[in-house]
């Protein structure tokens, strides 16, 4: 099988890969540029372990093509903190204890991320809609929907000390 070009930014870094064209994104992000914060859970699109954002939309990288991400922009968990400084989901999940196993999480804090860029004062509702694509065995969501509430007021500047 011939090598596909492949060229999108990811992280805000431009990248140029070839690729078979039956390579998974989460392969060429896990594999070939060693973005291993984006998991491989079921491999199946039920876990949302995967979730990236192309072009700003979340995306479930085991199931896309890498080659459907031709010319997008794909931002990883690995995406969120700028430099140096985590993003206000990193810090809300750490706070409020929204991790356990933290096998979901990088998924979770994409998902949500997607929600926030789209909606800066979502309602409970919104963000369990938000996150219904993603998988917790462990934490119960409760903390979850909390912390990304309560980034969603620091971001607006809502939360007080």
């Amino acid at each position: 099988m011939a090598k596909l070009p492949l060229i999108f930014t990811v992280n805000g870094a431009e990248q140029a890969e070839f690729v078979d064209g039956d390579a998974l994104l989460v392969d060429v992000l896990r594999d070939k540029l060693g973005m291993t914060g984006t998991r491989v859970g079921c491999g199946q699109g039920t876990c949302g372990a995967c979730t990236v954002l192309i072009d700003g939309a979340p995306a479930l990288s085991c199931l896309t093509l890498a080659v459907r991400a031709n010319g997008k922009d794909v931002t990883t968990v690995e995406g969120l903190a700028m430099g140096g400084t985590l993003h206000a989901l990193q810090t809300a999940f750490a706070e409020g204890f929204a991790t356990q196993c933290g096998f979901c999480t990088s998924g979770m804090l994409v998902a949500a991320k997607a929600l926030l860029d789209r909606d800066p004062d979502p309602d409970r509702d919104a963000v369990v809609d938000a996150i219904s694509g993603n998988i917790c065995r462990c934490t119960g969501y409760e903390p979850i929907i909390n912390a990304i509430l309560a980034a969603a007021a620091d971001l607006r500047g809502a939360r007080s000390a």
